[in-house]
């Protein structure tokens, strides 16, 4: 559809039309409807082309414009805005430029603001970062200019309507069936699972799968700086989400003052969706005083890197000596689950390790499970999980649990 044909449309809707947010979206759209009849009597258009063109112009009052075509396609997974003239989109892994751009800078701009303003965020020149959500729950980041070279700057990360469950990820290969279900034995048994990964490779989904797993009878408070876990087999669910700094430097609520309020919600597990600093220290505190069972993640390389970036991340919020920080780690979170982005842009759990403690002052880990490559066929890197012998060490939970786990190679 011609931008032109969009742009004067729409500013006849304007001149015409009473913009009234009162209207509900059926009426707006007979509204829109008419304004089309009307104008290809005299610029005919096929019955496709007219039903394409109200869609157009409705999204661009009510929805997310240009977007919104992109945002109702399930084969594209993240939008990548780099200015009001160029943006990128991924299917299945790979990158390629939209044909697609805003009709300018300004018209950007307010779809922002549109977006932020609806989860009470701000975002401005004083301000020109923040992370907000749709209501689909997709994930939106903001950059402004300055700060922004080329103009605003959104990247949006979908989410599926249905949160995807541990048996979506065994047809995907990401991980093996034995793998799946002796994790399923180690969450109903409350051990302290801790996701590790680099960007995009899959940790709010794993960890959403890993939640299908917990009990109904629980009580879970989810942690996050934007919501978007998708907990649904639990009912007794209380969600955090942190609040930004207003224009004022007012009325910030960070992850750590969301963890230490849920300590007095009774939770029966606690979900921080992410630490990148000083809550690490808070989320450590939680698992070590009785709340079993917390799940989190966070972004590293390895599951080894993950216990280094863990340190610098309690070092940042907390002076502890180092050795206090290793203990803290070594008695608080049972299991390291580390997912990696191959080559062939799938996302595969790499890497399974136990924390078994602290030896010789360093956090030990022991290797559970490991990803082992078996060769390519047509791009597509061909291998699976593996167990390495290893045996679980903190089997007494699983006891304690009376939960009897199937995976005999890692116990």
């Amino acid at each position: 559809m011609a931008e032109e044909i969009v742009l004067r449309l729409k500013a006849r809707i304007r001149e015409e039309l009473d913009l009234d947010s009162a209207m509900s979206d059926e009426q707006f759209i007979e509204r829109i409807e008419r304004t089309v009849f009307i104008w290809c009597q005299d610029h005919p258009l096929t019955a496709g082309e007219k039903l394409q063109l109200v869609r157009r112009l409705f999204h661009s009052f009510r929805g997310l414009d240009l977007l919104q075509p992109l945002m109702d396609d399930p084969t594209v997974t993240e939008i990548m805005i780099n200015s009001h003239e160029e943006l990128f989109i991924e299917r299945a892994g790979q990158m390629s430029r939209s044909p697609l751009s805003f009709e300018s800078r300004a018209r950007l701009e307010d779809l922002i603001q549109t977006v932020v303003a609806g989860v009470n965020r701000v975002v401005n020149e004083s301000s020109p970062i923040v992370d907000a959500r749709l209501r689909d729950g997709s994930r939106v980041h903001v950059v402004l200019p300055p700060i922004a070279l080329k103009g605003p700057t959104m990247t949006i990360r979908k989410f599926p309507e249905e949160p995807m469950h541990m048996k979506d990820l065994v047809e995907l290969g990401a991980i093996t069936e034995e793998a799946a279900q002796w994790l399923r034995q180690l969450v109903a048994a409350k051990f302290n699972i801790f996701i590790s990964g680099g960007t995009g490779s899959g940790k709010t989904t794993l960890l959403n799968a890993l939640a299908q797993f917990i009990p109904a009878d629980e009580r879970i408070v989810t942690i996050e700086d934007s919501a978007e876990l998708q907990i649904r087999n639990v009912p007794n669910l209380v969600s955090l989400e942190t609040r930004n700094a207003n224009t004022e430097g007012k009325g910030e609520i960070t992850i750590r003052e969301l963890i230490r309020a849920s300590l007095r919600m009774r939770p029966s597990r606690i979900i921080v969706g992410e630490v990148r600093g000083g809550e690490a220290i808070d989320m450590l505190q939680a698992m070590n005083t009785g709340h079993d069972g917390s799940l989190s993640s966070g972004h590293s390389n390895s599951a080894r890197d993950m216990m280094a970036r863990l340190e610098m991340m309690v070092l940042s919020g907390a002076e502890l000596p180092i050795s206090v920080i290793r203990h803290q780690i070594g008695s608080a979170i049972d299991l390291i689950v580390h997912l990696s982005r191959l080559r062939d842009r799938s996302r595969r759990i790499t890497e399974i390790c136990e924390i078994t403690g602290v030896e010789d002052g360093e956090v030990s880990l022991q290797t559970l499970y490991r990803f082992e490559e078996e060769g390519e066929s047509a791009g597509r890197v061909i291998g699976s999980l593996k167990p390495t012998g290893q045996r679980l060490q903190r089997i007494w939970k699983l006891q304690m649990a009376g939960v009897h786990s199937t995976g005999e190679e890692a116990i």
